[in-house]
């Protein structure tokens, strides 16, 4: 079988079991260079709309010489974007945040709808356009390349919660968002639509699954209540699974949280979401066999290695044994995607990153 039907098998979505469970992973920009050197590959970079996800949808010819079974498309900075310089490093991306980079990442140090009180101050903010000339160029490059052979994720990351409050600051968002200010509704609206409209052109370029995500969890909480999840965004995700559904009923949705937000999954099987990722492992709700035990059968998963202590540790027995131990608890009869449950980080060697492929594709039956 190929990758394709490795990952469709595993998800119930064709007839029969898969060989393995299937492999999913990413690089940060260190490794994916690193990797790319050892390979003989130039990494692909395609700069994302909002920069740390480029290293997501980046590189997928280096992924899959690497093993993965997946490839990682998404939406690009528009064709007619330009890059503005606000003073040193710090530079403007298409959402008006002013960036600077770090060793790892790219920080938002100014918002711009971070002094927004009303309604009308939302009105006047502009969000980029989803449909905007050359943002998907890459991705239909990759679908055309990979798609046959490989399960093709669509990226909309930063789906409602994070991207509004990138927008406007946690503090200042969080507090409106408790105090239900009118405006927190409008600028959820639009955010909303900017994401529907990239998911929908997603799936009609064919990806296999689209990847909702944003970060409602602590280390050991939800970052906001349940029940506030449930009044001001489950409603929007149902609208948006909805309408991708009715483009293509077959496509798979994914959603993505770090964190403890375990108390959640009953709602994301009610709404019609089929993958739970990352599985974030050492937060309260994610233990394994207590998952599978309550939600087998009823969400598939994806994620589950340790990238906090296991990944940089260099333990390849411990990592050995972690693989092994996922695999028999949680893919015994299909139903998960095995992966990191993070962006493989620079303080991860090359050796611990191979260990891992190496592993995985040595569960085959």
């Amino acid at each position: 079988m190929n990758s394709k039907e490795r990952v469709l098998k595993a998800f119930g979505k064709i007839e029969g079991k898969a060989d393995r469970p299937p492999l999913q992973f990413d690089l940060c920009k260190q490794l994916t260079d690193a990797f790319g050197e050892k390979l003989g590959i130039k990494p692909d970079y395609a700069l994302s709309y909002y920069e740390d996800l480029t290293y997501r949808i980046s590189a997928n010819e280096i992924r899959t010489a690497m093993g993965s079974d997946c490839i990682v498309v998404g939406g690009t900075v528009s064709s007619d974007f330009e890059i503005v310089t606000v003073r040193d490093d710090i530079t403007l991306n298409e959402f008006g945040m002013e960036m600077q980079p770090t060793d790892l990442y790219v920080n938002v140090i100014k918002c711009p709808l971070d002094e927004a009180e009303t309604v009308e101050d939302i009105e006047k903010y502009k969000i980029p356009d989803a449909y905007a000339p050359g943002r998907f160029e890459k991705a239909k490059r990759d679908i055309n390349k990979y798609g046959k052979d490989y399960f093709v994720i669509g990226d909309c990351e930063l789906s409602i919660f994070e991207l509004a409050w990138h927008l406007t600051g946690m503090e200042s968002y969080m507090m409106a968002m408790a105090m239900e200010e009118p405006w927190i509704a409008a600028l959820n609206d639009k955010v909303e639509a900017w994401t529907l409209g990239l998911a929908k052109q997603l799936v009609e370029l064919g990806v296999d699954a689209i990847w909702f995500g944003e970060d409602l969890g602590s280390q050991t909480s939800m970052l906001i209540s349940p029940d506030m999840w449930r009044r001001d965004f489950k409603p929007r995700y149902e609208r948006m699974i909805k309408e991708l559904k009715e483009i293509n009923p077959n496509v798979i949705i994914i959603m993505h949280s770090d964190g403890a937000v375990a108390p959640l999954i009953d709602d994301f099987i009610k709404m019609g979401i089929e993958v739970y990722n990352p599985v974030q492992p050492n937060v309260p709700g994610s233990d394994p066999k207590e998952l599978m035990d309550k939600y087998g059968g009823r969400i598939n998963f994806f994620g589950g290695i340790d990238q906090q202590d296991l990944l940089p540790s260099g333990d390849k027995e411990a990592l050995k044994k972690e693989i092994e131990e996922r695999a028999e608890v949680m893919a015994k009869d299909g139903g998960y995607l095995m992966a990191p449950a993070h962006i493989i980080q620079a303080d991860v060697s090359m050796g611990m990153v191979e260990a891992m492929i190496e592993n995985i594709k040595g569960l085959v039956k």
